[in-house]
């Protein structure tokens, strides 16, 4: 089994797998929404390789790319959906 933590998303306490992308959680529990564009557009993982910035959220006060960013108990997240 692998190895569990809780983070906090948006206010939310979350479950998830020490090690997965950050993307792939937010995904899985259903935030499809990772922030918005300056027109106000949703935006999620595109290329889920780091080159397109689409999935940007905040992690612990700090802008991150989530598709790079590996789980670790006590992570923020802040999305900004």
């Amino acid at each position: 089994m692998p190895e569990r933590c809780l983070i906090q998303v948006d206010g939310d306490s979350m479950e998830a797998v020490v090690g997965e992308s950050l993307a792939v959680t937010l995904l899985r529990a259903g935030r499809f929404r990772f922030r918005q564009s300056c027109t106000d557009q949703p935006r999620a993982p595109l290329c889920a390789m780091g080159t397109c910035y689409e999935c940007q959220v905040h992690v612990n006060g700090v802008w991150a790319r989530a598709c790079l960013e590996a789980v670790r108990e006590g992570m923020e997240i802040n999305t900004h959906g």
